[in-house]
C-alpha cells in the first residue's frame, strides 16, 4: 500500500521556500528534492539524485552529515517538509515520496533521526518547518512534531487533533503560505524571532482558513530549551 492521493501544492510550496531562501535570505547552500529536481552534487563523487524517495533521502541524510561541524555554533541550519505525516507508536514520522503507511518503520523518515543527522553539521540551531499531513485538500491526520529534541526548533503547521489544510485560490498550503508571509515582513511587527513567528503563524493561519472557508487550524512550535524562543531566525 502507498500513498493513494498526489498532493496538490506540495511541490509549489517547497519551490516557494526554496526560492526565498536563495533570493531573499540569499543562504550559502540550498539542497532541493522534488520529482524533477536536478541532481544534488557532492563534495566527492557523483552527484546525488534528489527525488524525494526513501532510499534518497536517507542516504543524503547519511551522507552528507557523515563529517560533524562543518558549520559554526552562530549558523542556522533550516529544514523545511511539505507532504504527508504520520504519529506511530508514538514517534512522529514524515512520508517520503515513495512510503507505505502500512510499513511507516521501514520506508518513513522519523523527525527525531532528522533532526538529529541536522545538528551534526555543527550549527548552533536546527529549526523544521514542517507542512505536513495532507490528504487530498488537507493534511489528514493527527498532528506532528511534538517530540522535543535538544537544540532543535519545530514549527509545526497544525496543533495535534487538527489538520492542514490546502487552499485552492492561493494554490499553497495555508501554513506555508502565512509563514512566507511572516518571514517577509520587515521593519515593525517582523517575525525575526522564534516567539514572534509562533505569534504571528498563530493569529494568521485560522484568520486565511476562515477567509477561505475552512476549519480552524493552529500552528504549534516546539523549542528545546525554552531560551530558544528566543532565537533570532532572521537578522
Amino acid at each position: 500500500m502507498t500513498i493513494s492521493k498526489p498532493l496538490k501544492y506540495a511541490k509549489r510550496d517547497a519551490v516557494e521556500m526554496r526560492d526565498f531562501f536563495l533570493k531573499v535570505i540569499e543562504f550559502e547552500k540550498v539542497y532541493f528534492f522534488s520529482d524533477d529536481a536536478p541532481p544534488i552534487g557532492q563534495d566527492y563523487g557523483s552527484p546525488m539524485r534528489a527525488v524525494p524517495t526513501f532510499t534518497t533521502l536517507s542516504r543524503f541524510l547519511r551522507v552528507r552529515f557523515e563529517d560533524k561541524d562543518f558549520l559554526n555554533p552562530e549558523d542556522n541550519f533550516w529544514f523545511f517538509f511539505a507532504g504527508h505525516g504520520k504519529r506511530h507508536k508514538g514517534s512522529d514520522y514524515l512520508l517520503p515520496l515513495d512510503a507505505d503507511p502500512g510499513n511507516v518503520l521501514g520506508t518513513a523518515l522519523a523527525i527525531r533521526e532528522v533532526g538529529d543527522r541536522l545538528r551534526r553539521s555543527g550549527a548552533g540551531n536546527v529549526i523544521l518547518l514542517l507542512d505536513a499531513c495532507r490528504d487530498e485538500d488537507d493534511r489528514a491526520g493527527q498532528g506532528i512534531g511534538f517530540e522535543r529534541q535538544q537544540g532543535v526548533v519545530t514549527v509545526s503547521a497544525c496543533s495535534p487533533d487538527e489538520l492542514s489544510y490546502e487552499i485552492d485560490d492561493l494554490q499553497q498550503g495555508a501554513f506555508t503560505h502565512s509563514l512566507l508571509e511572516g518571514l517577509k515582513i520587515q521593519g515593525q511587527g517582523n517575525c525575526a524571532t522564534v516567539d514572534r513567528l509562533d505569534q504571528y503563524l498563530h493569529y494568521r493561519v485560522p484568520a486565511l482558513n476562515q477567509q477561505y472557508g475552512k476549519p480552524k487550524q493552529h500552528p504549534y512550535v516546539v523549542a528545546e530549551p525554552m531560551q530558544k524562543r528566543h532565537l533570532i531566525l532572521l537578522y
